[in-house]
């Protein structure tokens, strides 16, 4: 299918993947994913964080590999020139020298790279008698805010734990991002708590588009994932939506939508930027 700009409306894919042990096998599985929902019409289609590994610390210095020359990289790359298609990776351990990140790679129709972002805040967490995780065990945080051009509208970046902190998104909706992409791996203590509550916070605080794919359950897991994945409109609606089980989500975005939030609530022209101001380190 052609990835036309035409309009301003996106036809928006999820893959909510059943991850496992195999790496070779999760990409296999998440390029089958990409050929059904690029059949189905989808223009952008997304993957979830570690789409192709378990998600553990243990797991990310075993399973990463360098970005872009790395089997899962190059798998994506020709899938997403092979469809025709605007691919947003998910994410997958990248391995820099001595130092491993959990990185997204945005591909174009073309297959050639179009954005790449490495998790800014890393998932430390101590819930007492429920869930304690320290993804800097073994992760570097990243940098840099990454805002990636389509036909249909600026793509801002981030990765799970990156949802909970307004800042990066306001940033990004600052440069002009009308869509933000965060896959993520919530678990059963967080997931149900505020997976669909910080999505739609984020959505209504910048008046945009914010989609978030999630691997699938799998009970058996060291990490249960939470599952899930969302699309929420600018309004805070919940546009789409599936449960924990391996699926895709489709929505069909309007960015016009948008603007019509943005006039009838004008916040973006009523922020107090003599009071405070968002700014790039």
């Amino acid at each position: 299918m052609a990835a036309s700009g035409a309009g301003r409306g996106l036809k928006l894919a999820l893959i909510q993947l059943s991850v496992t042990s195999d790496k070779a096998g999760n990409v296999k599985r998440a390029c089958d994913f990409i050929s059904q929902a690029a059949k189905a019409g989808a223009q952008l289609i997304a993957l979830p964080e570690c789409f192709n590994c378990p998600y553990g610390t243990q797991y990310f210095p075993q399973y990463a590999e360098s970005v872009p020359s790395g089997e899962s990289c190059q798998a994506l790359a020709a899938a997403a020139k092979q469809h025709n298609v605007y691919l947003h990776g998910g994410s997958v351990p990248e391995r820099d020298g001595d130092k491993v990140y959990n990185t997204s790679v945005f591909y174009g129709p073309d297959g050639s790279i179009l954005g790449k972002y490495r998790k800014m805040h890393l998932f430390d967490i101590d819930i007492p008698g429920k869930m304690t995780f320290k993804e800097s065990e073994t992760l570097t945080p990243g940098d840099g805010v990454t805002i990636v051009d389509t036909p249909w509208c600026k793509v801002g970046l981030g990765i799970c734990y990156d949802l909970r902190f307004f800042e990066l998104a306001a940033l990004m909706a600052q440069k002009g991002a009308d869509l933000l992409l965060y896959p993520g791996a919530f678990n059963m203590t967080t997931g149900p708590k505020h997976w669909e509550l910080l999505q739609r916070g984020r959505a209504v605080d910048n008046q945009c588009f914010v989609a978030c794919a999630s691997p699938a359950r799998d009970t058996t897991a060291s990490y249960v994932a939470w599952g899930h994945s969302t699309v929420v409109d600018p309004w805070g609606e919940v546009l789409a939506k599936t449960d924990e089980t391996e699926s895709i989500v489709y929505a069909d975005l309007d960015f016009s939508s948008a603007s019509e939030v943005r006039t009838n609530i004008p916040t973006r022209q009523q922020k107090r930027t003599d009071v405070y101001k968002l700014t790039d380190a």
